[in-house]
């Protein structure tokens, strides 16, 4: 019935339970040990992943930081004023980042030329804010032209949130 296995078991028939007290510490010890590795493990693969946007979004802060002491992070609501506000100091053709940009920018919009301008928004452009070179290089253009200036590290984080928010 057993298939010719004979089952036998070197243990006496009244075996007393192990309970070395110095083995029950070991054991939580290195539970706790393998605990702790995994946790911070976890915490640096999740710390290696951030993309370049959030990479971007951290410099920005540090440099906010620096500014101002008080500064305690980024704020949509103050990217949006940023997009929508019209300026004086900058060229008086492209008063605005909507002058280029339309007030939606999850759609495209248009240069003074008549240049095609893809979505600003991170969710109509996926590949949006993913070279740090290229942000940059386009902050300094925009801001320039828009407010007369290059814009601040807090003014491109509010700007940068509120458009990885749309």
């Amino acid at each position: 019935m057993n298939g010719g296995f004979t089952f036998r078991s070197d243990a006496p028939a009244h075996s007393t339970p192990h309970t070395d007290p110095n083995e029950d510490y070991t054991m939580h010890r290195n539970l706790n040990s393998f605990l702790l590795a995994a946790t911070l493990a976890l915490t640096l693969s999740a710390t290696a992943s951030a993309g370049p946007r959030e990479d971007q979004l951290a410099g920005y802060a540090s440099a906010a930081k620096t500014a101002n002491p008080a500064f305690a992070g980024f704020s949509a609501e103050r990217g949006k004023t940023l997009h929508t506000q019209t300026f004086t100091g900058g060229k008086p053709d492209t008063p605005s980042c909507t002058s280029c940009h339309g007030k939606d920018p999850r759609t495209a919009g248009r240069t003074l030329a008549g240049k095609a301008i893809d979505p600003v928004a991170a969710s109509a452009a996926p590949s949006r804010y993913t070279d740090p070179a290229k942000v940059e290089k386009w902050f300094k253009r925009n801001c320039n032209e828009v407010l007369g200036r290059e814009c601040n590290a807090q003014e491109k984080g509010d700007w940068l949130t509120f458009m990885l928010a749309q």
